[in-house]
This record gives structure tokens, sequence and C-alpha cells, in this order.
């Protein structure tokens, strides 16, 4: 039965010799519903209805360059030999902590520029920066990438998968654990936690470290599972950097309590404060 396997096409529309992947139109669809959830409550808690639009315009390119620089940082034995496919994004290889460190230093810039809570804008886009990764996992499904370890095809089907995600993970031989799958489910109750926080009314700031802690733990375990994972070493990048991360969000709770800064809570309308 395995032999007659044929994966899904990553390649979704055609133009001529011109192709639309599956992954680049995942990940826009995930960018699109994240801006939406974003500007709906920005409005909600008194900014301008502009904020996160034009946040983005600046936000993703940056992102998705200094994620793919992180990556080929850490691939440069690979890419020294083949330049040419640094810039071919749409064959995989972005690294989110890349575009994490990206799209928060620009999210900083931008609200100081503005003249607006850097903590609130961040506290706002929370949940939509982890839905955004909970569908841009589903790219990694199509291109068969972003996997885990070889397992039984019994094993798959004892997690009451579709078969159609039975057999994308049906990879060169063998089967695989679907981390995209595991990472992306704990994204979505990421999202839920969120959404639920905020009728906690926590301090400014706590809601965006709240996802920056969920996040980790999940990245942690998932990674561990994971068979392309950058190294550094014998270490895993992205689990040395989800401890870190972890670590960091927590000092920086206790910190801006006791420094008097997380004085304002997450359902103030004001757009100021540190």
């Amino acid at each position: 039965m395995e032999g007659t396997i044929t994966p899904l096409n990553p390649v979704a529309i055609h133009f001529g010799p011109l192709q639309v992947h599956w992954y680049g139109l995942i990940i826009g669809t995930g960018l699109a519903l994240a801006l939406l959830l974003a500007m709906r409550e920005g409005d909600r808690r008194g900014l301008p209805k502009e904020t996160f639009s034009d946040l983005l315009i600046w936000a993703i390119p940056i992102a998705i360059i200094s994620a793919r620089i992180y990556y080929v940082i850490f691939q440069w034995g690979y890419y020294a030999e083949h330049p040419g496919d640094i810039i071919k994004i749409w064959n995989g290889g972005i690294a989110i902590h890349g575009a994490l460190i990206g799209s928060v230093a620009t999210a900083y810039l931008f609200t100081k520029a503005r003249g607006i809570s850097f903590w609130k804008v961040a506290d706002i886009a929370a949940p939509s920066i982890i839905l955004g990764q909970a569908i841009g996992r589903w790219g990694n499904f199509m291109n068969q990438e972003a996997h885990g370890g070889e397992v039984s095809r019994s094993f798959l089907e004892g997690l009451y998968l579709p078969d159609w995600i039975i057999n994308q993970m049906y990879i060169q031989g063998h089967y695989y654990h679907p981390t995209f799958l595991y990472e992306s489910l704990w994204n979505f109750a990421g999202v839920a936690l969120l959404l639920l926080l905020r009728r906690v009314n926590l301090r400014r700031g706590e809601s965006f470290l709240a996802y920056v802690i969920w996040y980790s733990i999940g990245r942690f375990f998932i990674e561990g599972l994971r068979t392309d994972s950058l190294m550094l070493g014998d270490l895993r990048i992205a689990q040395l950097i989800s401890l870190g991360l972890i670590v960091l969000a927590g000092i920086l709770i206790v910190y801006r309590r006791k420094a008097g800064h997380a004085d304002a809570r997450y359902l103030d309308d004001d757009g100021k404060g540190k």
C-alpha cells in the first residue's frame, strides 16, 4: 500500500512558468486572519484603526528577512555551497524565532515613533501572533517538512488522524511524527488561552509575555521530536532559545511589577504608558 501513496502537490496554482505554492498561501492566510483579529481588538482598545495595518507594512518584510537570515546562519555549511538557494523561501527554511526577533524589534521602533505603548500593542497582538503560527504550520505539512522521527502507520492511526494527514507523513518510504500538527494544536490552544486572559484584565505586557511562555514551553518539547532542528554542536538551538525566553519572560513580569511599569491593565483604553 505504501508504495502507491502520492504526496499532496505543494504547488497550488500555475500561471505559465510561475508557480504559487501552498506554503506561501497558507502563511498569507494566517497573516490575514491575524491582522483582522488584531485590528478588531485594537479598535476596541482605543488604538487608531491603521495601527496594525501600518505596522505590518514594515514588520512582514523585516520578519521574513530576519527569519531567513536566522535559518541561513545556522545552515551556513549548506548555503555557502548553494548560495542560489538562499532566496528560495518557498521551499521552506524560515525560522520562527528569527521572525519574532525581527517583528518585535520593528514593533518596538514603530510604537516609539507613533507615541503609543509597545506593551499595549504587544498584548493586543499576542493572540494574533500565535494564531498565525498555528495556521502557518500547515505550510510545513504541505512541504512535508518540520516532521519528527520515524513512526509506524499504526502509531499514526492510533492518533485517529485522517488518511490524508497520515499519507502526507509518508516520506521516502517511512512514516514520521506529524510535529507540525502537534505544534499547530498547541498554538490553537494558546489562542484560546490568550483570549480568555483578556477577561482577567492582566497588567500591561503580561498577555504578550504569557504568549512567549506558552509558545516556548510547547516548542521546547515538540522540538525534541524533530529531525530537522538547527543545531549548535549537540544542542538544539530552538530548545535553548525557548528556555531562554521562558526565563526572560518570567524576569520581565517580576521586574516590571516591582519597577511600577506594569500598573496599567489590559482593558485600560489609553495608548500611553511603558
